[in-house]
């Protein structure tokens, strides 16, 4: 494409041939001196770049862009919509960004042997649960109590009853992350046409309030299993559980790469990149998590599910986001359409979040608005406003759900939770891998409260707790357990009852825990395989377990033996190995001082199965669960 400048370039001065005559300048031809003879020649010389012009844009030569213009009118959006878009998608990485930052310090770095005696989190890094309105609404019905720090909760419902749902579409970090993941995988469909038909509303987008229904039903029986779909649980439990782990582990494999190549910058550059990505993203050591591998499938497979429904999750599954919606129906901000304006460019849909109809010649779907604000953004016939109080005859405020399914869902999670309980998991065979965390209420309302988070497994120091699978019953998947092989409760260690948002793990002292002053909170107790430990079975002297019993008096304890041994040398054919006499210290567990912390059995040299374990009897926190009948309320009772 010719680019032409119309303003002409000064002519060069030639010198003449050698040899050529010069003629004479005729006085009538010279041009007038002074400076009036530049304006006279400026207007032909324009004329004539002008006419050259032209004629190369009639010949095709020069192709003049086309100035970019909005399809039908080309009406501008309003500024302060241009505004709020700009400002919506600032709040959205702001509060991703919040989360992560959160998420990044929900642990531990330092050392309790020279840290200070109380040690604590420095942020509320539970503050996106606590702002849950959906997991307050859950505890209240199963515990009929409100727990404190839940009360942030009111601050979102009250900001949906005056703009709607605009929680899932400026605050929810789970939402943003769909979002920034649909941008960056954009959908299957594309845009145009394709586009526009997956972002129309389908009846698919019931499921999330049949959910809702299920499981505040279940919440009612006595259980918030509810938490299981929540989408900040989610997104901490996948996060922290799945994605932080993932991500150390490769980057362990990466620097052992590094220090390979021999070259000291790489190498350095590496230890330095570790460094601080282990004093501000994740622990010092790589921590390993109890069938992650399944919460972290789960987490890809809705992400990907972007690719074929755009924000799948908050369409199709969120039971926060139905929860909001009812109550966005109360909305005093909210749109009005001029449907005779519409000639059905379809642009509000190709950018719409909720697929909430915002097109014209049908009802807006106010339940399912996101408050995104890109319907506004993208009208170029001034179709669509949204404004304080408008007019609702043409939006739909009552979810879209029918009679009966709603209540027949509501009655299945009712009848859930009493069928979950008749198995023999929670009274009858307790499982005594189930240990729950220090501080923990009984197990009956540890299940009325626990919203299976996993902010107490991201934050234990020693990567003691982890979800469960099926050790708790179906009732119980993902709770937390403690599993000492992995690591072992720490002593002086109460952080986990710190982050919990709802009070399924209490928030108790150093001195509860530790017993100072009053008898010390045991989380089970601690038994021995004798058929499997060293100086028992093999007449091997080991006492790993004795020293790194925490407990003072130690819960175990040695009992001097003097057994007979064979030499381990090779005997005659036919003929026994010679004996001899060893000294050895013989373990023993004091159930009255054990608190079950599991430092025996992590530490114990046996690894395949270790000769120590720990097992849920004997806890603080129940009645029934112990060692000795006469300890029982059964026993009293009769």
């Amino acid at each position: 494409m010719a680019n032409l400048d119309p303003t002409p370039a000064a002519p060069a001065h030639r010198e003449p041939a050698a040899g050529a005559a010069v003629a004479p300048a005729k006085a009538s031809a010279a041009p007038p001196a002074g400076p009036s003879a530049a304006p006279a020649a400026a207007p032909a010389k324009e004329a004539r770049w002008a006419a050259l012009l032209g004629t190369l844009r009639k010949a095709g030569a020069i192709v003049r862009p086309a100035p970019k213009r909005r399809p039908g009118s080309g009406l501008p959006a309003r500024k302060v919509i241009q505004v709020l878009v700009w400002a919506r998608r600032a709040v959205q990485a702001g509060c991703l960004g919040l989360f992560l930052y959160f998420l990044f310090q929900t642990g531990f770095r330092g050392s309790f042997a020279s840290a200070e005696a109380r040690v604590r989190l420095p942020l509320p890094v539970e503050g996106f649960l606590l702002a849950d309105p959906f997991v307050g609404a859950m505890t209240l019905l199963s515990t009929h109590t409100v727990y404190r720090g839940l009360l942030w909760s009111l601050g979102i419902l009250a900001l949906t009853l005056v703009f709607g749902r605009v929680f899932c579409g400026w605050i929810c970090p789970f939402g943003t992350l769909h979002h920034f993941f649909g941008w960056i995988f954009p959908s299957r469909y594309g845009k145009g046409g394709k586009r526009v038909e997956a972002n129309k509303t389908y009846t698919r987008q019931r499921v999330k309030y049949y959910l809702m229904y299920a499981f505040l039903a279940a919440s009612a029986t006595g259980s918030v299993i509810g938490g299981l779909f929540d989408p900040i649980c989610v997104a901490v439990r996948a996060i922290g559980l799945a994605v932080i782990p993932a991500a150390q582990y490769v980057a362990a494999v990466v620097t052992g790469s590094a220090a390979t190549t021999g070259s000291r910058p790489v190498q350095l550059a590496a230890d330095h990149a570790q460094d601080f990505l282990a004093a501000s993203v994740w622990q010092t050591k790589q921590f390993y998590f109890h069938h992650t591998w399944f919460v972290g499938i789960l987490f890809v497979a809705i992400l990907f599910m972007n690719r074929f429904i755009p924000r799948f999750w908050c369409r199709v599954l969120c039971p926060l986001g139905a929860f909001l919606g009812v109550f966005a129906r109360f909305a005093l901000f909210g749109m009005q359409k001029d449907h005779a304006k519409c000639t059905d460019c379809n642009l509000c849909l190709v950018h719409c979040q909720g697929a909430d109809s915002p097109q014209g010649g049908v009802k807006w779907r106010q339940d399912e608005c996101h408050m995104c604000l890109n319907c506004e953004s993208a009208c170029p016939e001034d179709v669509i406003k949204f404004r304080f109080l408008p007019n609702r005859k043409s939006a739909l405020v009552t979810p879209d759900t029918g009679r009966r399914t709603a209540l027949a869902t509501a009655a299945a999670g009712a009848v859930i939770i009493p069928t979950a309980r008749i198995a023999d998991v929670l009274d009858a065979n307790y499982d005594h891998r189930v240990i729950r965390p220090p501080g923990s209420v009984e197990e009956r309302e540890f299940l009325e409260r626990c919203i299976r988070c996993a902010e107490c497994m991201k934050v234990c120091p020693n990567n003691a707790i982890h979800p469960a699978f099926f050790e708790a019953g179906i009732e119980g998947l993902w709770t937390p357990i403690v599993i000492p092989r992995i690591g072992y409760c720490e002593h002086s260690c109460v952080l986990c009852g710190d982050v919990c948002p709802t009070g399924a793990i209490q928030k108790i002292t150093e001195e509860q825990k530790m017993g100072v002053g009053q008898k010390p909170i045991s989380i089970g107790t601690a038994f021995y395989d004798q058929g499997r430990c060293l100086p028992w079975s093999m007449s091997v002297p080991c006492i790993v377990c004795e020293e790194f019993c925490p407990t003072s008096p130690k819960a175990i304890w040695v009992e001097e033996v003097d057994i007979p041994k064979r030499e381990p040398v090779a005997a005659e054919h036919g003929k026994e190995p010679p004996m001899k006499m060893v000294h050895v210290q013989r373990p023993h567990v004091d159930p009255s001082l054990c608190i079950g912390c599991g430092a025996c059995e992590k530490v114990c040299p046996v690894q395949d199965k270790p000769a120590v374990y720990v097992t849920s009897v004997g806890e603080t926190r129940s009645k029934t669960n112990v060692i000795l009948l006469e300890d029982t309320d059964y026993n009293k009772a009769s």
